[in-house]
């Protein structure tokens, strides 16, 4: 009888222990997932794909929307590198980004398009009349869509597309200017070869 006792108590040990081993194991992996020290190795569906399509409302020069002008995956399929660049006013890494999206703006090379992530339009545009409008154009991805199709994972997210509409990088989180000399000027170079 003691023998039988003794070997419930086993069972039911073992029973309660092993939610507590997954349940450690779990830490172990999201702890290794966030140490995950280069924000890069997150991969895109999208790179060496065509964008998929989308139609956004263009953010204007005043506190409305522009009716007359859309942005749209044709703008980045008439044969120039486009770099996309996912922001919203309320996000504090976009501030932190915002000097070295003006410094590519200045390249004759590409063209800097900019998708306003679920935001209010006068808040955009005074994010923008404040620091500086980099844009060509301004996609207003209001309800959040377009962010979905490309897959983004929050902003600022940054992406360059070669002149037939397909990404070739995806860089997700602030561009510092380490990020622009490491990874965008030399994508920036490779997507201009035949």
């Amino acid at each position: 009888m003691a023998r039988a006792f003794s070997s419930e108590v086993d069972i039911m040990r073992l029973a309660y222990s092993i939610p507590v081993v997954i349940f450690l194991i779990l830490i172990v992996v999201f702890f290794v997932a966030l140490r995950t020290e280069n924000l890069d190795e997150l991969s895109s569906t999208l790179i060496g794909k065509e964008v998929r399509p989308f139609d956004l409302p263009v953010l204007g020069d005043g506190p409305t929307l522009d009716e007359n002008k859309r942005f749209s995956d044709g703008d980045l399929k008439k044969g120039h590198i486009s770099v996309v660049n996912f922001w919203a006013s309320w996000c504090g890494p976009c501030r932190i980004e915002h000097a070295q999206l003006m410094t590519l703006s200045e390249r004759a090379d590409i063209t800097l398009y900019g998708i306003n992530y679920k935001d209010e339009v006068a808040d955009a545009r005074a994010f923008l009349d404040n620091l500086g409008d980099p844009f060509e154009l301004i996609g207003f991805d209001e309800a959040g869509r377009a962010g979905i199709e490309w897959g983004i994972t929050g902003v600022p997210e940054t992406f360059i597309v070669d002149g037939d509409g397909r990404v070739i990088l995806k860089h997700v989180g602030p561009l510092l200017p380490a990020d622009l000399a490491r990874k965008i000027m030399p994508a920036l170079a490779a997507a201009q070869r035949p």
